[in-house]
């Protein structure tokens, strides 16, 4: 079963959807447009039910199967929200919303699966249930995890969840998929030091919270270098360091440090919340100073179910003739919330040769599309047979 022929003759259909959300991207939970426009879709489409306000501005659609003996439901998410970037790509449909952009490609997941969508409600060549997931706030907001606490799962009877990304650098319409963790937990840290400022002429009158706050700094990449066992994954970046004074002759009187901590354990996200704290704490009392430590658990490890991944990897080497074993991933994904929830698989396909994701010059690759929504809705005439 190699890609449908039925989304061959709607690409440039979900192209011009594709462009229309690009166009007009939408950050965190503000995706009034691209959600209204979704469920509006969905609607003319046919399916059996559409519920908007799903987690603030998460859409889902119901769609029925010709015939329901099986009684199970899958689930297809991808997710809607673009990113605070300044899009530097020249297209003819960029952004016209300064200082936002789709520069990780959820403009192409959502017009993937709104295409999968309307193919599925076409044809009903299935027996049971599929509820096609549109969710905000992916980038940092934690719209997966809203939408499940809105009761999301039990809701709609979801059995099984399915998510996919675009992969920059994997050819065209290719896949990739891994079992197990596969996606980091991806926490972050606010750390403030306290001293006593003065006069930079004067060292021995201050308590200086700039060196104080730079000793801590390096002393946090011994987390992962002495501390963590060399096989496990961990990455401790402090990515800010704002002095409460910017004049040249004056010692500040505090430091705020801010960063992200990736993990692929919770064993490993355990050590690193207690490290930082100890060595924070550790700094700041052998300076004669005093900190703040705000450290923030945002996104879980994103874990594949290990039968679930064999049932996506099949369907994607039927769709695309191969599919191989993706890399461990750094970056967080928070489709992560619905794999807590139920079993499920994400699974990567090439975006081609382009910039990468959250880079102002990226853009998702139209081509992909066919792949994309061929995976899709197999996923679901191939886990929900007619019998």
């Amino acid at each position: 079963m190699p890609v449908k022929n039925r989304f061959a003759e709607l690409l440039p259909e979900i192209t011009a959807w594709r462009r229309d959300i690009h166009e007009n991207p939408e950050i965190l939970f503000e995706t009034h447009r691209t959600s209204a426009l979704v469920a509006e879709k969905l609607k003319a489409f046919g399916c059996d039910e559409v519920v908007e306000g799903i987690g603030r501005t998460g859409v889902v659609g119901v769609i029925k199967g010709k015939s329901d003996a099986s009684g199970r439901t899958i689930g297809l998410r991808a997710d809607m929200d673009a990113l605070p970037i300044l899009e530097a790509t020249g297209l003819d449909y960029a952004s016209k919303t300064p200082g936002a952009m789709h520069a990780c490609g959820h403009d192409g997941h959502t017009a993937m699966l709104l295409g999968a969508a309307k193919y599925l409600a076409e044809t009903r060549n299935f027996d049971g249930t599929c509820i096609v997931i549109f969710q905000p706030a992916e980038e940092g907001g934690g719209g997966g995890r809203e939408m499940c606490e809105d009761g999301m799962m039990e809701r709609f009877s979801i059995d099984e969840v399915y998510g996919m990304h675009n992969w920059p650098g994997r050819p065209i319409g290719e896949f990739a998929i891994r079992s197990g963790p596969f996606f980091a937990a991806t926490d972050v840290f606010h750390i403030n030091f306290e001293g006593k400022g003065g006069h930079a002429a004067k060292p021995h009158d201050t308590i200086d919270t700039t060196v104080m706050a730079a000793q801590a700094v390096t002393a946090l990449q011994t987390i992962a270098s002495r501390n963590a066992d060399p096989i496990d994954k961990v990455v401790v970046s402090v990515t800010s360091f704002e002095t409460s004074s910017t004049a040249f002759n004056v010692i500040p009187q505090s430091v705020h440090i801010k960063g992200t901590v990736r993990t692929m354990s919770p064993e490993m996200r355990d050590l690193a919340d207690k490290r930082i704290n100890e060595i924070c704490q550790g700094v700041a009392a052998t300076f004669g100073g005093s900190v703040e430590i705000d450290y923030h658990r945002n996104y879980p490890v994103m874990t594949n179910s290990e039968i679930e991944t064999g049932y996506a990897a099949e369907v994607a080497k039927a769709v695309s003739g191969d599919c191989t074993e993706a890399p461990l991933v750094m970056g967080g994904e928070d489709f992560a919330f619905m794999l807590e929830e139920r079993p499920g698989a994400y699974i990567l396909v090439g975006n081609g040769d382009t910039a990468p994701v959250h880079h102002p010059e990226y853009n998702f690759n139209d081509e992909t599309i066919p792949a994309g929504c061929s995976w899709y809705a197999e996923m679901v005439e191939t886990r929900l047979p007619v019998r």
